[in-house]
């Protein structure tokens, strides 16, 4: 009995935590509003611990020292703020989740010991994140999911060059071209479906979700920023090694141009256009 209390303790303390606002600060050099490759490795790990949070707020603030009049200091911790909401686009992070991206201005200098002067100036130069999770989470009903139509199914069926597929289940996790745990079932009944139907031409269309003027997003595994490109190769890849013919096959990025409309998640998708179906193109 005193096992199971314990157990429920754990579960339910580290359900509450998981509901607390998280906060990461990043720092910057003097007079400067490029993120320094190390924080920017720092701000990378904070971005994955909370992209499995339902987030019902991003909020950004930028900060400077005290040193610079006040309207260069107020301008320069808008550009702060601003190259930080730059990052967190380029990694798919819903663009309608950040609500405030505020300039503070300076921070006025509080110190008894001069030998620390340069020091708190240095933590002074910043960006204070604070992210807010729905409390409690959002449940499935409230999430607005697209339909889609099967694609393994809808193919065995009457279809023509032009017929346009939202593969099922097919979900990339953040940043990063490969797929969920829970999407590789789904992969392999369309590489077994596309090899019975070897008389059906396509193209892979890979997308991103959330980025500033629909642009592609970073592959935070390359840093290179063509994202949905890598997606789409990530498909062809995989059909390729399960023996559909790669004459049969295109892939192409559409970066961020066709959002669904609904969550942010739905829309870090491949989807599959026909361009030749036995004679019907």
């Amino acid at each position: 009995m005193k096992t199971r209390i314990v157990i429920l303790f754990f579960i339910g303390f580290n359900w509450l935590f998981s509901q607390e606002e998280r906060r990461h600060i990043v720092f910057f050099e003097t007079d400067e509003y490029v993120v320094l490759p190390t924080e920017e490795s720092r701000l990378l790990l904070f971005l994955s611990e909370i992209e499995s949070l339902d987030i019902e707020k991003i909020s950004i603030y930028g900060f400077t020292d005290d040193t610079g009049s006040d309207s260069y200091n107020l301008k320069l911790s808008q550009y702060r703020a601003n190259s930080i909401k730059t990052i967190f686009s380029n990694n798919e992070f819903d663009e309608s989740k950040i609500t405030n991206v505020d300039g503070k201005g300076e921070v006025l200098l509080k110190v008894l010991d001069e030998e620390n002067v340069a020091k708190i100036r240095g933590l002074n130069r910043k960006v204070e994140i604070r992210v807010k999770p729905y409390s409690p989470p959002r449940t499935e009903a409230e999430l607005v999911k697209p339909k889609k139509k099967d694609f393994s199914e809808a193919i065995k069926g009457d279809v023509k060059a032009g017929d346009k597929f939202l593969l099922e289940n097919i979900l990339f996790k953040t940043g990063y071209s490969y797929l969920l745990p829970e999407s590789k079932k789904t992969l392999e009944k369309i590489a077994e479906t596309l090899l019975e139907r070897d008389d059906i031409y396509f193209t892979i269309q890979g997308h991103v979700c959330c980025t500033q003027n629909r642009r592609d997003a970073v592959d935070r595994a390359t840093n290179k920023q063509n994202l949905s490109v890598t997606r789409a190769k990530y498909i062809y890849d995989y059909l390729a090694r399960k023996g559909v013919d790669k004459k049969r096959m295109k892939y192409v990025g559409m970066r961020g141009r066709f959002p669904l409309g609904g969550e942010a998640k739905f829309d870090r998708r491949v989807e599959i256009l026909l361009t030749y179906v036995g004679g019907k193109n």
